[in-house]
């Protein structure tokens, strides 16, 4: 393992991550860390495992749930989550976290994408059925920088496809979901110093400044030009145009 280490030197401030098939034909990711190198599984649960006999214990709560509601007539209003059911839900959405970070650098935005959502899922489960506000919230309040996460994976697809209103659009989405988090939770005052709010709006910014101009913005912007120079024959001829274009 020593040579492992001495060929991989950590790094302070930045994030080493490789990704490679191991030896049982299971793609893995390792993320060099201060004190050795973190491995993981790149899909299903990070360490392999299979708790319970399910593949996740997200799996296996909601199949309690699940069990619960159908012992009570489909009403699941009063399935709990024990204080050690929820920091094990924890620890396992640390270890999905781990692995968006890791996905996140090798631009693996699917991945990303699909372990966030799957977090969410914890966290809405738990945010639901915990036994007490105070287990809750020990999970919940990550919850923007999980959204801000999502959100950059989610945009940054739609710009690989060059679709950048989606891109715009999945973007005021997250911001806007970040924000109901904090008015619901009576943390307004984090609207203005959240950094996963200001973050996503300097991207968003620097998206909208960047991204071409449709065909009606394109005229749009040549009629500015045309009447700003007094060119009333050309402004005319654009105003035509634009009408005569179709949505």
């Amino acid at each position: 393992m020593q040579h492992l280490l001495d060929a991989w030197q950590f790094q302070a401030g930045q994030i080493a991550v490789r990704k490679f098939k191991g030896q049982d034909g299971v793609g893995k990711i390792q993320m060099r860390v201060d004190l050795g190198i973190l491995q993981m599984n790149a899909t299903g649960r990070p360490d392999g495992k299979k708790p319970l006999g399910h593949p996740s214990l997200l799996e296996h709560y909601e199949a309690r749930r699940r069990d619960y509601g159908a012992k009570h007539g489909g009403n699941h209003d009063d399935f709990a989550l024990k204080g050690e059911d929820c920091m094990k839900l924890q620890l396992e959405a640390l270890q999905y976290h781990h692995r968006s970070i890791c996905l996140l650098q090798l631009n693996d935005f699917a991945g990303v994408v699909r372990d966030t959502e799957r977090n969410m899922a914890v966290f809405d489960l738990v945010s639901k059925h915990a036994e007490t506000e105070e287990m809750a919230w020990a999970l919940e309040q990550f919850r923007p920088q999980l959204l801000m996460m999502h959100t950059r994976a989610a945009a940054t697809q739609r710009l690989q496809a060059s679709d950048f209103r989606g891109a715009v659009q999945q973007i005021e989405d997250g911001l806007n979901r970040i924000r109901s988090f904090y008015t619901e939770n009576e943390r307004e005052e984090m609207l203005e110093l959240s950094d996963e709010i200001r973050s996503l709006e300097a991207w968003l910014e620097e998206i909208q400044e960047s991204r071409p101009l449709t065909p009606r913005e394109k005229l749009e912007r040549a009629l500015e030009e045309a009447v700003n120079q007094e060119d009333y024959e050309k402004a005319a001829a654009v105003r035509d145009a634009l009408r005569d274009l179709k949505e």
